[in-house]
């Protein structure tokens, strides 16, 4: 019954260590994994959603707070001079395989959609990847903030051929995008506004 008891003692304070070490290697390398998404997934996103801009959108992002204190949306700005021109901010939808991570930007001055970016995904390959591909997200291009839906449910985005799913799912997340978008504009537009 000792043999048992030290076992569990000893068991218990190995497992309490290696959660707290986990959870100081977290903490340290926070920063760091924040960077390289920013880096190498968000920042190629924005740069193919956002055009012609005179400032870094990662170096001046900020987060805005949703007017229901349901969270926080991180919003990238396209700036030309002084004056807010574009913005981009990330949204996730359901797709075949998880969440779809979409980057989507918004000419702010006459409310269209600048373009999206894939961000993340688990689609299966050779199908459900062709979301990212030009042939697709280039439909979103230069598109209003309504009729994003697939063409079949009453909008005009055409599915890719398999991918119905997966397709749904990047209508969705620039659906919640817009929302956002919606959402926020005006204290997008107060952020940037100088003077």
């Amino acid at each position: 019954m000792r043999e048992i008891s030290s076992m569990i003692i000893v068991l218990s304070l190995i497992c309490s260590l290696s959660g707290l070490v986990l959870s100081t290697v977290k903490q340290a390398t926070r920063s760091r994994i924040e960077e390289q998404v920013l880096t190498h997934v968000q920042g190629p996103a924005i740069r193919g959603v956002l055009r012609d801009f005179d400032n870094d959108p990662i170096a001046d992002r900020t987060s805005l707070e949703l007017p229901d204190g349901g969270g926080h949306v991180v919003v990238f700005p396209a700036m030309s001079g002084n004056s807010l021109e574009k913005v981009a901010l990330e949204a996730t939808a359901p797709g075949f395989g998880g969440d779809i991570g979409v980057m989507v930007g918004f000419d702010v001055h006459d409310d269209v959609l600048t373009g999206i970016g894939i961000t993340s995904m688990k689609e299966t390959p050779g199908i459900g990847t062709k979301i990212a591909e030009p042939g697709f997200v280039a439909q979103f291009r230069g598109h209003g903030l309504e009729g994003l839906t697939l063409a079949p449910r009453g909008g005009d985005i055409d599915a890719v051929s398999g991918a119905t799913i997966s397709s749904t799912g990047v209508a969705q997340a620039v659906a919640n995008a817009v929302t956002l978008y919606k959402t926020l504009k005006n204290d997008i537009i107060t952020t940037w506004r100088k003077g």
